[in-house]
C-alpha cells in the first residue's frame, strides 16, 4: 500500500496530480491515501521530500535521479539497438549470477500493464542438462503420440529430436548456450517489454542472446517440463538463450528502411 510520511510530506500536490488511479488527496495540507491503488510508484518517483512509500516495494532501492547518471545519449543508445544480433554460437563459459540478478532487476523494472507485474523469470544454468533431458523425452513422446502423422511441425521436432546425440556446438535446439531464460506469463505485451529490456541489459554485460521460438514449441510438448519451469502453470510466453558470444561482429548489419507514415 501507499504511505505517506506526514512530517516530510510539504503538500506541494505533485503525487496527487500525477497519481493515474485518482487514488490520493490533499488534505490539511498534507497528501493523504484515498484508496486503494495499482501501486505503480509515481507518487514515489515524484515526490521531491521523499515522503511517499510502497509498503510492498520496500526491499526495492529507490535512486535519486542525478542527469550524470541517468541520461542516456540518444546516438549510443541507437547504436546499441543496431548492433544488437541474434546469437547462435556461445562460448563454453557459464553466466556469473552477479550478472544474472542484473538482468533480471531490469526485468522486473520493465512496464507491465495495470501494474499487474504477473510474470515469472526462470534461467536454466545449473540444472541444463537434466533440463535437455525432459525436453528431448518430451519431444520424443509427442513425436509417439503423433507417430505416422506429417506436418511442418512434426517433421521439426524430428529433425531436433534426431539431433540430440550431436556435439553440442552442432545441436540445433540448444545451441550450446550455457543458459535458458523463460518469460512464463499470460500477457504476451508485457513478456515483450521484459524481453527486449532482457537483451539490452544483457548486451550491455557482453551477453548475447537469441529469442528461441523452437525451444518454446518444444517445451509445450511437455508437461513435465512446463511443471519444471513453473508449479503454478503459467504459459510460456517468450524462450531466450544466453550466454557469452562465441563470434565477433565488427559493424552494424543492414536493414530496410522502415515502412511509415505521420498523419
Amino acid at each position: 500500500m501507499v504511505k505517506i510520511e506526514e512530517e516530510k510530506c510539504i503538500g506541494c500536490g505533485k503525487c496527487v496530480q500525477d497519481c493515474v488511479g485518482h487514488a490520493l488527496k490533499l488534505e490539511d495540507g498534507k497528501a493523504a491515501v484515498k484508496r486503494e491503488c495499482i501501486l505503480c510508484g509515481h507518487c514515489a518517483a515524484i515526490c521531491p521530500m521523499d515522503a511517499v512509500k510502497i509498503t510492498e516495494y520496500e526491499s526495492d532501492e529507490m535512486i535519486p535521479y542525478e542527469k550524470e547518471r541517468f541520461q542516456l545519449d540518444p546516438d549510443v543508445y541507437a547504436n546499441a539497438v543496431k548492433f544488437r544480433r541474434s546469437v547462435r554460437n556461445y562460448k563454453e563459459q557459464p553466466v556469473e549470477i552477479e550478472k544474472i540478478r542484473k538482468i533480471l532487476d531490469v526485468a522486473a523494472h520493465t512496464a507491465t500493464a495495470k501494474n499487474e507485474r504477473k510474470m515469472k523469470f526462470v534461467i536454466v544454468q545449473d540444472r541444463l542438462d537434466e533440463f535437455k533431458e525432459m525436453v528431448f523425452e518430451g519431444i520424443g513422446e509427442d513425436l509417439e503420440l503423433h507417430k505416422g502423422e506429417k506436418s511442418p511441425v512434426t517433421a521439426l521436432l524430428y529433425s531436433f529430436y534426431k539431433g540430440r546425440t550431436r556435439d553440442p556446438k552442432e545441436e540445433f535446439l540448444f545451441r550450446n548456450a550455457p543458459a535458458v531464460l523463460y518469460i512464463m506469463g499470460e500477457r504476451l505485451d508485457d513478456a515483450g517489454l521484459a524481453a527486449q529490456n532482457i537483451e539490452m541489459m544483457a548486451q550491455a554485460l557482453g551477453l548475447g542472446v537469441l529469442y528461441n521460438g523452437y525451444l518454446k514449441a518444444a517445451t509445450m510438448c511437455s508437461e513435465k517440463v512446463r511443471n519444471f519451469l513453473d508449479k503454478e502453470g503459467r504459459p510460456v510466453a517468450v524462450c531466450m538463450l544466453i550466454g557469452y558470444p562465441a563470434v565477433t561482429y565488427r559493424r552494424t548489419a543492414p536493414r530496410k528502411e522502415a515502412e511509415y507514415e505521420i498523419l
